[in-house]
């Protein structure tokens, strides 16, 4: 059996390396754009400069399993066609390509690899005094200017978002909120319709200096699903059946952001458990048994306030939020085990 995965973050990884584990026989290759496995949920140090979060690819692999670097231009028929005009056949495939983002032109994206490299080389650039200027309110942005904040205190740094840490609720918000403030963010309740020419201009009509604006929001998914001929969602998401099998192309299976999943999220707490269920169903199908149909359950939101600061929210498995949350150095902790639970979950494709 030939099985192709395209994509190499937290789902991808993972699907790779439980295929290798449990669908016997499987020839699994992997088809990403970079050389690197990047530990996404870490980008934020990446960009403050306070750690390096890409490791070779071939280091989160099992043996045999085949890497081809490149882009993928079209899935179709049991075949991946590559841009540089190669193609690679498959029996399965496992679209992993995960979520993108769209920035304002004049703004640095800190949501992707080669975003958060020329931030980190552009903010390292700037001179004391200088400001910054992240824009996006959600787990990104605040982990972002808090992160920034705390590695560069010579810096002027601010947050600007319609409504700053509404990805969280209550106590665990307020705790957020004073987390920016006590690491002397700015926090402007705005949008940004515009960056050039060292400024920002508001939607209110304001403009505001900025040496460096970065870009902290996620959205949308590569349109490869869409540009191959799948059924996707409204948001380009390829629609899956309740084994997260295309519905257009049961041979593949759609896991991640890139997955329309009603309720979904992106986040390393979509990516692993979807890859689990994938390909737990394809190794079920591959023995001649009944696969069992994906359940969607989610468990807290973590954001990081600086190296020594977090706050965790616990959530109801519909990913709606508790009262309950943990704060300070438990909370770091909490998000500590995280990083390097994710990391090990994804190397060693064991249950998620």
């Amino acid at each position: 059996m030939k099985v192709v995965v395209v994509g190499a973050g937290y789902a991808g990884t993972f699907a790779a390396n439980r295929v290798a584990k449990k669908v016997k026989g499987a020839e699994v290759t992997v088809v990403n754009a970079r050389p690197e496995f990047v530990e996404r949920i870490r980008l934020h140090q990446q960009v403050a400069g306070t750690a390096t979060v890409a490791t070779p690819l071939t280091g989160m692999l099992r043996p045999g399993i085949a890497v081809r670097i490149g882009s993928v231009e079209k899935i179709g028929d049991g075949t991946v066609v590559l841009d540089d005009g190669e193609s690679l056949a498959f029996d399965h495939l496992f679209l992993a390509v995960g979520s993108t983002v769209r920035a304002l032109p004049g703004t640095v994206p800190v949501g992707t690899w080669e975003g958060a490299r020329q931030a980190r080389a552009e903010l390292a650039a700037l001179p004391g005094g200088s400001t910054v200027t992240v824009v996006g309110g959600g787990a990104t942005g605040v982990e972002t200017a808090t992160e920034v904040a705390e590695a560069r205190p010579d810096l002027r740094v601010r947050i600007v978002a319609p409504a700053v840490a509404d990805c969280l609720s209550g106590g665990a918000r307020r705790r957020a909120l004073a987390a920016l403030d006590r690491l002397r963010v700015e926090t402007v309740d705005d949008g940004v319709t515009e960056a050039a020419d060292g400024m920002v201009r508001l939607r209110s009509g304001r403009e505001l200096d900025s040496d460096l604006t970065l870009w902290g929001i996620v959205a949308g998914v590569p349109d490869l699903a869409a540009r191959s001929g799948l059924e996707v969602d409204a948001d380009g998401r390829a629609v899956v059946d309740a084994y997260l099998r295309s519905v257009t192309d049961p041979r593949i299976f759609a896991v991640g952001d890139c997955a329309g999943v009603a309720g979904a999220r992106f986040g390393c707490q979509t990516a692993a458990p979807q890859a689990q269920a994938a390909v737990d169903a394809l190794a079920r199908l591959a023995e001649g048994r009944e696969p069992e149909p994906y359940d969607l359950r989610y468990v807290a939101r973590c954001v990081s306030l600086g190296r020594k600061d977090a706050v965790a929210q616990f959530t109801h498995p519909d990913d709606s939020l508790k009262d309950s949350h943990l704060k300070g150095f438990t909370a770091v902790a909490f998000k500590r085990m995280v990083f390097t639970g994710t990391r090990y979950i994804t190397r060693k494709a064991v249950s998620a």
